[in-house]
């Protein structure tokens, strides 16, 4: 399944991830991330174009899972240069809307994992296994 992104969306995302990235080992952020979130953070940013190809939900729950950790570093990073700043600073402005457009993608890769289980569900008669959600492929 394709997951379509604006420009900005793709963007947010780079800048974001690796933003993310940057200040995660050593400067005692608030967001924590295992060591696989980060793997697939550094992963994913090669892959950032206007669309992504999602093939399987385990591979959706990675996206997902990359997407939730990049979500939590822009809002801290937008809360911080809000107090930092004042609302209406241009870095706040643009803090704001990378978090935002993140946030967007975010909602939709929840909303296309929903279809995804469903499928899965209906496909076996049963709600998705680990086995299943790496097994059964959605084209694109």
């Amino acid at each position: 399944m394709l997951l379509p992104c604006s420009f900005e969306e793709v963007s947010a995302l780079r800048s974001g991830a690796g933003g993310a990235l940057a200040v995660v080992p050593w400067q005692g952020v608030t967001v924590l991330a295992a060591p696989e979130v980060i793997a697939d953070t550094e992963a994913l940013l090669p892959r950032l174009e206007s669309q992504l190809s999602v093939t399987t939900l385990a591979e959706l729950q990675g996206l997902r899972r990359v997407v939730e950790f990049v979500v939590a570093h822009l809002k801290e990073r937008m809360d911080a240069v809000i107090l930092e700043q004042y609302v209406g600073a241009e870095e706040a402005v643009t803090a704001y809307f990378d978090y935002a457009y993140v946030l967007t993608v975010y909602e939709r890769i929840q909303r296309m994992g929903q279809e995804m289980a469903a499928l899965i569900e209906l496909m076996t008669g049963r709600p998705p296994t680990t086995e299943s959600a790496r097994r059964i492929t959605f084209p694109d």
